[in-house]
């Protein structure tokens, strides 16, 4: 797996095999599909949205704005996507996103609830830190600067 900046066509192919957990996740917000694309989609025309491609297939988009005491995420992702290498691949990408961000804390939020969810937060280095608006809040705190 691997990273880069993401194209409208990454945006519409990842979209157009949407997994089924994204559009509960996305239910569960308050939104649709739509709303979370075109969200994603602006992101993408300020240069904040990446691709993660698993040989030449974008699986997934990862998009981040930043606000004065956090980076916020936005992502959607194929079921392709939800495995084990993918965790990994995620736990060192967030960094790199957050070194981009000024390493600032890093939030992203979970609508659905499941003990699978706080885990892969878990693995990845998040810390939850309770609810805001209905979603379960993680907190990725910043690195360390050594």
């Amino acid at each position: 797996m691997r990273a880069r900046a993401a194209t409208l066509g990454d945006l519409e192919d990842v979209f157009h095999g949407l997994s089924k957990r994204m559009s509960e996740e996305y239910a569960a917000a308050g939104k649709d599909s739509k709303i979370a694309y075109d969200n994603l989609m602006m992101n993408l025309k300020e240069g904040r949205a990446h691709a993660l491609v698993q040989g030449e297939k974008a699986v997934a988009i990862i998009a981040w704005h930043e606000n004065s005491d956090a980076a916020d995420t936005l992502f959607a992702a194929q079921e392709d996507f939800f495995r084990a290498s993918t965790v990994r691949f995620c736990g060192r990408h967030i960094r790199h996103i957050q070194a981009l961000a000024g390493n600032l804390p890093i939030h992203s939020r979970s609508w659905l609830q499941g003990p699978d969810v706080a885990r892969w937060f878990g693995i990845i280095g998040y810390v939850e830190r309770g609810q805001e608006n209905g979603a379960n809040l993680f907190e990725l705190p910043p690195a360390r600067v050594s």
